[in-house]
């Protein structure tokens, strides 16, 4: 059953508000750039990207909530996961935080899949939510091992 028109303009105004948050929330003076908070709190050494990650999942929940279907769910994970990784970079993965914008990318995802009213044909079982939710954070958590250890393995 696809949402009626209300949940989805309630959906949508929950996602493009966190959205706008982290990632387009600030204006950098002089220029058109925007950044928001998830860009700041990746600033934080060894929990602020797995702190972002945490965060953007909301939208992942989101998505979850409404029904979505699960290639759109996994299309979420995969921009979540390249923020994830790409922020563990030091310096360059702050940047690459700023310009990626995975909260945006994946409120826009939803968004049309909202519009489109699909139906996903997969059974939304939530089961399996918690079990790819702390997959993501044990591999973002060994990767901030690794970086920590000087990126050498014992």
């Amino acid at each position: 059953m696809s949402p009626s028109r209300e949940d989805r303009q309630q959906v949508l105004a929950r996602v493009d508000r966190f959205a706008d948050l982290m990632d387009t929330s600030i204006s950098v003076p002089f220029t058109r750039f925007q950044l928001g908070l998830e860009p700041l709190i990746g600033l934080l050494p060894g929990v602020g990207d797995a702190a972002g990650l945490v965060l953007s999942s909301y939208l992942l929940l989101e998505a979850q909530r409404a029904g979505a279907p699960f290639s759109l769910k996994m299309r979420m994970l995969a921009n979540m996961g390249i923020d994830a990784v790409g922020g563990l970079l030091p310096v360059a993965g702050d940047l690459f935080d700023a310009w990626f914008k995975a909260n945006t990318r994946n409120a826009r995802l939803l968004r049309r899949w909202l519009y489109r009213e699909t139906a996903a044909d997969e059974p939304r079982t939530t089961a399996w939510l918690p079990l790819l939710l702390a997959l993501v954070l044990a591999g973002a958590s060994a990767a901030l091992l690794w970086q920590y250890a000087g990126g050498r393995l014992p």
